[in-house]
């Protein structure tokens, strides 16, 4: 008898056990009982400007159960928002709209406390703390445009000068129409810089240039760049596309490209001046900016470009060119440049000192030098057949840098001339204009210099 019950009472524990580790292992494994701390998403640089709202993101697999938010100042806490979530909710977002703080208040620390929807922590759930430090930021950066020139043209350039200043200063630049960006380069001395901006051919009109400067903290200063307007004339041609040209050209073109070859030939021809060309235009607008000088300029000397030794101009800048194929228009593009020829493999020499930020093969511009000349200024020399110099290399005024061709969607051989202001093409002839370059260029800087070193 006894040995029945001492057998009842090893089996009975032993089922006790069992059930226990079942138990066990069910709350270590199951999605109720899980065990991932919410997870606190604040977007924020650690400036806050005191305007705009402050977004919070919680994310958790079994829901978000509750949360809260408060800010520190010293020994003082705040709450901001304290909020229980009755359905269940992966993700919640929310925002703390602006309040008020004392002006001599600086810092503070916001904290943010969420709870989820799990069994663990005996039934009490997993818990998320975290603080964040915040910087007050309650001022606007200073931003004065200095000098300007007088107007700008389709297509055309000019120069800017600023000042420009906060402690906490995230982005700097000059806006054209709210839609294309220019760089600003340090000019003179800390607080001051420079930029040429272009007006980019295809856009038709002329609406807004500003100043715009933005700190850590959100604030913006955004001034008005006064340019009086100036009309361009715009050349219209139109140009018959051969079978030819189509074969020996565009073919080889998008082949050395890695393009794949339609069957139709207008759409051969669509695919080299369309797609090539947007492609290849976008590929001088990223090198131009990703190896432009960024360096302080003291002294900026730029000569007139001068056009290829002993040649005829054959085509020129804004011209807008529709072109046909069996007497329909099959598409249009605008030409960007100056193209010179003369003798074959002519040597092509610069104007000016400069950089080399590019040399390669470039589709539809064949093989391409681009040199930089400080303050976004380039220019650009294509359908070469021959480099004298390397990316990277410092060129000197009247140095040879490569040799006339045909490369390129071209048939003869001639150098294609182009002038970038931070990788738009603008026009060249103002470029090539003596009297051009001082009145909107050197002579803006001179007067920005006065204003500069009679500041203190």
């Amino acid at each position: 008898m006894r040995r029945q019950n001492n057998s009842l009472k090893k089996f009975l524990s032993l089922i006790v056990f069992i059930s226990i580790v079942a138990g066990g292992v069910f709350i270590y494994f199951s999605p109720q009982f899980e065990k991932n701390k919410p997870k606190i998403l604040f977007e924020n640089s650690g400036f806050w400007n005191l305007k705009d709202g402050l977004k919070i993101s919680l994310f958790d697999e079994s829901g978000i159960k509750s949360y809260k938010v408060y800010y520190k100042t010293g020994t003082s806490e705040i709450v901001l928002a304290n909020k229980n979530i009755g359905e269940k909710q992966n993700s919640v977002m929310f925002e703390i709209e602006k309040f008020t703080l004392d002006s001599n208040i600086e810092k503070i620390k916001i904290a943010i406390e969420a709870v989820d929807n799990s069994m663990w922590n005996f039934l009490q759930g997993n818990k998320t703390y975290e603080e964040f430090d915040l910087t007050i930021d309650r001022k606007r950066p200073l931003a004065n445009v200095l000098s300007n020139s007088y107007n700008i043209k389709r297509g055309g350039s000019a120069t800017v000068v600023v000042e420009v200043n906060d402690k906490n200063l995230n982005k700097k630049y000059i806006s054209f129409n709210n839609e294309y960006n220019f760089e600003l380069i340090p000019f003179l001395k800390e607080g001051y810089y420079a930029a040429i901006v272009a007006w980019p051919i295809e856009v038709e009109d002329f609406d807004i240039v500003n100043l715009v400067a933005i700190d850590k903290a959100k604030n913006k200063t955004v001034t008005k760049v006064p340019f009086y307007i100036k009309d361009l004339k715009i050349k219209h041609d139109n140009i018959k596309i051969s079978k030819n040209f189509i074969n020996q050209v565009s073919i080889p073109v998008l082949k050395k490209s890695d393009y794949t070859i339609p069957s139709d030939d207008a759409e051969i021809f669509v695919k080299q001046n369309k797609e090539l060309r947007a492609e290849n235009i976008k590929t001088i607008r990223n090198e131009s900016l990703k190896n432009m000088s960024r360096d302080l300029v003291s002294k900026y000397t730029i000569r007139p470009f001068k056009r290829l030794e002993g040649s005829k101009t054959f085509a020129g800048f804004a011209e807008k060119r529709q072109y046909f194929y069996d007497n329909k228009v099959i598409d249009n593009a605008w030409h960007l440049g100056m193209d010179w020829a003369s003798i074959k493999h002519a040597d092509i020499k610069t104007t000016n000192s400069g950089q080399v930020i590019f040399n390669d093969y470039l589709g539809i511009y064949g093989n391409t030098l681009i040199i930089d000349h400080q303050l976004g200024l380039q220019s650009l020399y294509a359908h070469t057949s021959k480099f004298s110099v390397q990316k990277g290399d410092i060129v000197k005024r009247n140095q040879k840098i490569a040799n006339t061709g045909s490369t390129g969607a071209v048939f003869g051989d001639h150098l294609h001339f182009g002038v970038l202001v931070q990788g738009i093409e603008v026009n060249p002839l103002e470029w090539m204009d003596k009297n051009w370059i001082k009145s909107r260029v050197t002579n803006i800087l001179d007067e920005a210099k006065q204003l500069i070193s009679s500041s203190k």
